[in-house]
């Protein structure tokens, strides 16, 4: 008998390293309007929840609600775009419990997104490998790829491209801070970025320290390229990234994409919770202790 409805546990990322290239570098990313990137990401365990039951439309809702309309939401587009693939009709009522914050970087869109693809691949029985899921997710967002998978990985192209995954760095500690107000879209962080653009550093030392899982030497080649035009768009950013490097036991910083959040990579979880305690009491910011996950969207039948 079939389920009258599934939990999705969708959990957001950080990313690792995130190289945005210059225009002039790759035509192809180009002519699709978009930057060349190369990026490393890994999952980490702050997660939204989506809700999926079958219903007569599709039907999208958010808690919080959302300040747009449905139509817009990134979830509500990979229900369209899986119902063209696959020649079904969409019909569910979609509600999502949102606890990654928006504008923040941390892939939340992306990763409801990619939740609705595999709750239609679970409902509609179809083989989450099949080659047209990678091109519906491809075709929402840079991210979505990523979080149909679950492990650390590398991706091209235009950050959508899988190259490689990793072994997880399952259970390390992180501390999330963001602005309370506010955020950064990406697409204003990309203009932003063209305004000045900076080359990306060499990314082969980031990749040849996940190969190895020398984690060391991956938290020491944490890069993001795009943080800095971040940094100029939201100028209380650049006050938190000082006062995280500041902080005992931490063991690098930097921009959670395209911003606005910051992630701080920490020596213990108690040394997390102590930091996201700080600078919510102390100065107001949005902040979550959480650790780096090693899966992709969880589903459970209710």
């Amino acid at each position: 008998m079939a389920p009258q409805f599934i939990l999705i546990t969708a959990p957001g990322k950080i990313n690792l390293y995130l190289g945005v290239h210059p225009h002039g570098t790759d035509a192809e990313a180009e002519e699709s309007g978009y930057h060349r990137v190369d990026t490393v990401m890994t999952a980490i365990d702050l997660a939204d929840t989506i809700a999926m039951a079958p219903h007569d439309e599709l039907l999208v809702r958010m808690v919080p609600e959302a300040d747009f309309p449905m139509e817009q939401n990134s979830a509500y587009k990979a229900a369209i775009a899986m119902g063209e693939a696959f020649g079904r009709d969409p019909n569910f009522a979609i509600l999502i419990d949102k606890h990654i914050p928006v504008r923040a970087g941390l892939g939340g869109p992306s990763a409801d997104a990619a939740a609705v693809i595999m709750g239609l691949c679970y409902f509609w029985k179809i083989d989450a490998t099949d080659p047209r899921i990678d091109a519906v997710a491809r075709s929402i967002g840079s991210d979505v790829a990523f979080f149909l998978y679950g492990p650390p990985a590398y991706l091209s192209g235009r950050g959508d491209a899988m190259q490689e995954m990793y072994r997880p760095l399952t259970g390390t500690p992180l501390a999330l801070v963001k602005p309370m107000n506010g955020g950064v879209s990406a697409a204003d962080a990309y203009a932003e970025f063209d305004t000045d653009p900076v080359a990306p550093a060499d990314i082969e030392p980031m990749l040849q320290a996940m190969r190895d899982h020398r984690e060391q030497d991956i938290f020491a080649n944490i890069h993001n390229n795009l943080g800095a035009a971040a940094l100029k768009l939201s100028p209380e950013m650049a006050d938190i990234l000082e006062w995280l490097r500041a902080q005992d036991n931490v063991r690098a910083v930097d921009v959670c994409g395209s911003g606005s959040c910051l992630f701080a990579v920490c020596n213990t979880q108690m040394a997390a919770e102590k930091i996201a305690l700080s600078a919510l009491k102390d100065h107001g910011w949005w902040a979550q202790a959480a650790k780096m996950e090693k899966s992709g969207p969880f589903i459970a039948v209710g």
